[in-house]
């Protein structure tokens, strides 16, 4: 049997397996909430770009998400994030290229900038922390 937890955006499961809810770090629930709203417009695109551009930015999408979440639990977090850092700057221009093929209405890459440049904030922010960390 399932029931909801809307505080923690999960489906727990009870019974014979219980899951732990997790509250994840913010700018990987952001990146999370990214790619559960761009994937579907990404899917939309016009055939021609869909395969190339599309699939570039949904799967820089999905690394990104995945490398957040394994920096979270590693050793050498810093190298992870930094790296990711320059991933999140590739999308950026991604989409910014989205938009200048006219592929994006200006509302969304807005939109999508503004998710992005939250990232990026939080990204920094983590950055300059591991970096703290890093310095005796």
């Amino acid at each position: 049997m399932a029931f909801e937890l809307p505080e923690y955006g999960l489906l727990a499961l009870y019974g014979e397996h219980m899951v732990k809810p997790v509250a994840d770090l913010p700018v990987i629930q952001k990146t999370y909430d990214l790619v559960k709203w761009y994937v579907p417009i990404l899917n939309r695109l016009p055939r021609n770009h869909r395969f190339t551009l599309g699939e570039r930015v949904i799967n820089g999408l999905y690394d990104l998400l995945e490398g957040l979440i394994l920096a979270r639990y590693s050793r050498d977090k810093l190298a992870i994030l930094e790296s990711l850092n320059t991933q999140l700057d590739l999308l950026r221009h991604q989409t910014r290229l989205l938009l200048d093929f006219e592929l994006m209405e200006t509302k969304r890459y807005e939109y999508v900038g503004k998710l992005i440049n939250e990232i990026g904030t939080e990204l920094g922010g983590w950055i300059r922390h591991q970096r703290k960390r890093a310095t005796p």
